[in-house]
C-alpha cells in the first residue's frame, strides 16, 4: 500500500498516519485508526481535520468525553469547520444532549446550508425531540440534495411512524430497500410497520429477511416469534421467542445461575428449578406447566414475584416456593416458566388446558362468603378496569372505571372491585347507579385475591394478571381486548385457548371501548335473563 511505502521511507509522515488511520476506521478498526491519527496529530498538533477523524475514532470507542475534546480541539482551531461541528452534535445526542446536537448541527447548516449529513443529522435528533414535523422537513432537504440516500429515507420512515402515518413510513422503508436490499435495520423496522397494518405475514417475511441478513439479529428474531404466536403457529414461534433475552430492551434480563438450564429431558429425581421471568400475569398463565413438569420424575422448586407466593405455595407437585431475591434453594438444573412450552413441545392443540389450577384458601373464601352473604343480588360480578401504570403498553389496555358504567344498566347486579395500584382510586367515585363494593385494601397478595374471586359469579377484567387469575382458577371471566392484542389472545376469536372458561370481547378501532363495553353489557343482560330462567 502507497501509504505504508510512504511511511517505510518517512516514518513521521503525518498525512500517510492520517489517512492509514482513517482507512482502519472505515474498516472499524477503531483501535487501530486511534493509532495511527494519534501519530499524526503528534507530528502536526494543529490540523483540524486530524482532530475531528480522531475523534471519530474515539467516539465509535465509546469514549463519547475524549470524543468530544477532540472535536473541540478542532472547532478551536478552525471555527468554520461545519464537519467538526457535525461530529461533535453527534457525540453529544449519543450523551443524551440533543439540545447540545440541535445546536450543532444548526451552526453547521448556518455555515453550509447544502449540507445533507447536517440536515439528517438534525432530522434524527429533532425526532428524538419529538419535533417531528420539523424533522420530516429536514429530512426532505437532506433528500433533495442527496436523493439516493438509503439512510435518510430510513430516518425520515421512522419519524412518520411516530407520526402515526404508518402507509408513509411503510413507503418510505421500501425506498430505502430499493437502495439498500441487505439493510437489515430497515426489514426489521418495515417488518413492524406492516405488523402495526395488521399485514402478519408480510411482517413475518420481512423479519426472516432481516435475519437472513443478520442471523444474531435478536429484535427481529423475538418480533417473529410475537408474529407466529399471535397467528398460533407455535412450534415455529417457540425457537424464535428464547431470542427474548438477547434482545436489548427485554424487560426481564437474563439471569445467570449454578447449574445448567434443563433440556426438557427426564429429570430421574433431580430437582428442577422453576423461575419466573416477566410480569404477574405470565406467572399465572405458565405455572400450569408444573403438571407436565413433575411428569418427568423430578423435584420441583418455584421462584416467583412475592404477590404470588402463598398462591403458588397451594400447587401440587412443588416441594419449596421463594421469591425473587431470597436465597435460592439447593437445584439441578433450571428453567425459566415461558421457556417450557419449547422444551414440552406446546402445539395449539396441546395446550395444557386442564382447569383449574390454581386454588382459593378454604378459609379465606370462606370469610369473603360470609361478607358478601349480604349483598342482595341475583349476581356478583367482580371488575378490574386498569393495569399496571409502569407497563409500557399499559394506555392500549387499561380504561377508565367511567367507561364501564353502561354495565350499571342491568339490574340485579352487584359490582366488587378486585382492582388495585394507582387505578384503585377510581373506586371511590363509580359512574352513576353502579353499586360497587370495594375491599381492595384488604388485598394483600393474590391468594386474598384469589379467595375473593372464589365467591363471585363472574370477572370482568381488561389484559391484567387478574383475568389470568380468573381463568387459572376456572371462573367465568370476559376480557376487554385492545385492537392489537397480547400474543396469547389470538385472533378474531371470542374464546381462549388457554382459558376455557374464558371469553373475549375485542375492540373495533383502536382506542374506542364503547362498542365493547355495550357489548358486554347486552351479554351481561342475558346472562340474567338465563339465571331468572333457571332460578
Amino acid at each position: 500500500m502507497l501509504y505504508r511505502q510512504i511511511l517505510a521511507a518517512q516514518p513521521d509522515h503525518a498525512d500517510a498516519l492520517h489517512l492509514l488511520g482513517v482507512l482502519a476506521l472505515g474498516g472499524g478498526h477503531y483501535d487501530v485508526a486511534e493509532d495511527l491519527i494519534g501519530q499524526a496529530i503528534a507530528v502536526a498538533p494543529r490540523n483540524p481535520i486530524y482532530r475531528s477523524n480522531l475523534g471519530n475514532a474515539l467516539r465509535q470507542r465509546g469514549q463519547l468525553d475524549e470524543a468530544i475534546a477532540s472535536y473541540q480541539q478542532a472547532l478551536a482551531l478552525k471555527p468554520d469547520y461545519a464537519e467538526a461541528l457535525t461530529n461533535l452534535g453527534v457525540a453529544w445526542k449519543e450523551k443524551g444532549r440533543l439540545d447540545d446536537a440541535i445546536g450543532c448541527y444548526q451552526r453547521a447548516l448556518a455555515l453550509r446550508p447544502s449540507y445533507p449529513d447536517a440536515h439528517n443529522n438534525l432530522g434524527n435528533a429533532l425526532t428524538d425531540r419529538g419535533r417531528l414535523d420539523e424533522a420530516v422537513d429536514c429530512f426532505q432537504q437532506a433528500l433533495t440534495l442527496q436523493p439516493e440516500n438509503a439512510g435518510t429515507y430510513y430516518n425520515m420512515a421512522t419519524a412518520r411512524l411516530k407520526q402515526g402515518r404508518l402507509e408513509e413510513a411503510l413507503a418510505c422503508y421500501q425506498r430505502a430497500l430499493t437502495l439498500r436490499p441487505a439493510f437489515a435495520d430497515a426489514w426489521y423496522n418495515q417488518g413492524n410497520t406492516l405488523q402495526k397494518l395488521g399485514r402478519r405475514q408480510e411482517a413475518i417475511a420481512c423479519y426472516q429477511r432481516a435475519v437472513a441478513l443478520r442471523p444474531d439479529f435478536a429484535e427481529a428474531h423475538y418480533n417473529m416469534a410475537l408474529e407466529w404466536l399471535v397467528l398460533g403457529q407455535y412450534r415455529e414461534a417457540w425457537p424464535h421467542y428464547e431470542w427474548r433475552w438477547r434482545c436489548k430492551d427485554f424487560h426481564s434480563p437474563a439471569r445467570e445461575f449454578p447449574r445448567p438450564q434443563w433440556d426438557g429431558g427426564p429429570l430421574a429425581g433431580r430437582t428442577v428449578h422453576l423461575h419466573a421471568e416477566q410480569g404477574l400475569g405470565d406467572s399465572i398463565h405458565f405455572i400450569r406447566y408444573v403438571a407436565l413438569v413433575a411428569q418427568k420424575g423430578g423435584r420441583i422448586n418455584l421462584e416467583c414475584q412475592p404477590q404470588l407466593k402463598r398462591l403458588f405455595q397451594r400447587i401440587p407437585n412443588v416441594c419449596q416456593v421463594v421469591t425473587t431475591g431470597e436465597l435460592l434453594p439447593e437445584f439441578d438444573v433450571h428453567c425459566p416458566l415461558q421457556t417450557l412450552p419449547l422444551l414440552l413441545g406446546t402445539t395449539l392443540e396441546s395446550i395444557p388446558r386442564e382447569i383449574p389450577y390454581l386454588y382459593a384458601e378454604a378459609a379465606a373464601s370462606a370469610d369473603w362468603a360470609q361478607r358478601l352473604r349480604g349483598a342482595a343480588c341475583r349476581l356478583k360480578v367482580g371488575l378490574v378496569w386498569g393495569g399496571n401504570t409502569r407497563n409500557i403498553n399499559d394506555h392500549n389496555r387499561s380504561i377508565p372505571l367511567a367507561a364501564l358504567g353502561p354495565l350499571a344498566q342491568v339490574p340485579g347486579v352487584v359490582f366488587v372491585s378486585l382492582q388495585t395500584g394507582d387505578p384503585a382510586e377510581q373506586a371511590k367515585n363509580p359512574p352513576a347507579g353502579m353499586p360497587l363494593l370495594d375491599w381492595t385494601q384488604e388485598l394483600q397478595d393474590f391468594a386474598d385475591t384469589a379467595a375473593l374471586i372464589a365467591n363471585l359469579d363472574l370477572v370482568i377484567a381488561v389484559d391484567t394478571a387478574v383475568a389470568h387469575l380468573a381463568g387459572a382458577m376456572g371462573k367465568p371471566v370476559w376480557v376487554l381486548l385492545p385492537v392489537a392484542p397480547d400474543w396469547r389472545w389470538l385472533l378474531a376469536r371470542e374464546d381462549s385457548v388457554w382459558y376455557p372458561t374464558m371469553r373475549l370481547f375485542r375492540q373495533a378501532k383502536a382506542g374506542e371501548w364503547g362498542d365493547v363495553v355495550a357489548r358486554m353489557g347486552a351479554a351481561l343482560g342475558q346472562w340474567m335473563v338465563a339465571d331468572r330462567a333457571i332460578g
